[in-house]
């Protein structure tokens, strides 16, 4: 906060605050704030009911409740003290209903986003957070087995009870929610997010599987996300389909090994890409290469061109190249890395190979 001459973080709804503190702000019309200013103790302004759900905080931060007819707004003023006059760090996900308030409460304040501030600190995963990321691909890389060992039926069934089973499983292998289930069969393959439907699933066609979720991590503790795709084929693929999956294979391998730290977010992009490109599919590769992981499936660090910024031991992101051939076909291979100072690490360990599904 110093450094980016920051006087104090509003944090509302959004990942940040359980991130930091280990509570959400349930997501209602009643202000739920954490005041965090530079200098002074950190205060936690929230609707008095709400209290009892908070988990143990002493030393941490003050609780500071309001009641139905209190007016929240003069609680923030009151916690940011000196600084409500400063540049204030609002979260990045606060809703608009409860900025809009503030700026009019607080005239005098400058404002910026609150990701400048915790975006970099959020990118650089510890020890504990690393381990929670590797339980939760472990979690994912089971059921993407069992999909590769033809456990879960797929001929004759639509992508949406095909997904229905998916999504049962993330929750039994310890997941609180499931983030999202693609399942895209034959040329819906082609849509890099698909919304799994209707379609009946064929023989000899890809499906395209991508799906996660958001770990229960307990009380006071945060989540983290599973992330991973992997392709099945219901029959015995054409060579023009091997030849290309050939290639996205090394295409992945290829960034994976780019993943290394000090390396430019861009580079990492440019090593897996440039594999397709030379093959002549980098037409069908449309998205960038990965995005970082974490409490968020979504997050920094992006690895996509134009980002110069230098990857650090601990950020984790995926690598996630495809090819998509418009009412065709298409494939895409995901994995979560960490960078370390000993090189990359997968938190995906499932096969990367072609499952070839009759069932």
């Amino acid at each position: 906060m110093q450094v980016s001459g920051v006087d104090a973080l509003l944090l509302s709804v959004g990942p940040d605050l359980p991130w930091l503190v280990g509570y959400g702000a349930p997501a209602l019309e009643r202000l739920t704030m954490l005041v965090l200013p530079v200098d002074g103790e950190p205060t936690l302004v929230l609707p008095a009911f709400e209290t009892a759900r908070v988990p143990e905080s002493e030393g941490l931060m003050t609780l500071a409740p309001w009641s139905e007819t209190d007016d929240p707004l003069t609680f923030v003023d009151r916690a940011l003290g000196g600084a409500s006059s400063g540049r204030l760090a609002i979260g990045d996900q606060t809703w608009s209903r409860f900025l809009v308030a503030l700026q009019a409460h607080l005239p005098n304040a400058s404002w910026t986003t609150a990701g400048s501030v915790l975006g970099p600190l959020r990118a650089s995963k510890d020890a504990d957070e690393i381990e929670a990321l590797s339980r939760a691909g472990a979690a994912v890389d089971r059921i993407a087995s069992e999909l590769q060992r033809g456990e879960i039926p797929l001929i004759g069934r639509t992508e949406a009870e095909v997904g229905k089973d998916v999504r049962a499983r993330i929750i039994q292998e310890g997941h609180r929610k499931v983030n999202f289930c693609i399942v895209a069969s034959g040329p819906n393959s082609a849509s890099p997010h698909h919304d799994t439907g209707a379609r009946v699933i064929q023989p000899n066609e890809p499906v395209l599987f991508d799906f996660g979720g958001t770990t229960a991590e307990g009380e006071g503790r945060p989540g983290y996300c599973s992330d991973t795709s992997r392709m099945m084929f219901t029959g015995e693929p054409p060579a023009e389909y091997l030849e290309a999956y050939a290639v996205l294979k090394e295409s992945q391998e290829a960034g994976y090994q780019a993943s290394q730290v000090g390396a430019s977010a861009e580079s990492v992009d440019e090593a897996s890409r440039s594999v397709l490109r030379d093959a002549g599919l980098g037409d069908y590769f449309i998205h960038r290469l990965g995005h970082g992981i974490g409490v968020e499936a979504h997050e920094d660090p992006y690895l996509v061109a134009g980002n110069t910024e230098p990857i650090l031991a601990g950020n984790a992101f995926s690598i996630e190249p495809g090819f998509y051939m418009a009412g065709k076909w298409g494939a895409r291979i995901e994995d979560i890395v960490v960078a370390t100072d000993d090189g990359p690490l997968r938190l995906n360990n499932s096969s990367r190979e072609l499952a070839i599904v009759e069932a």
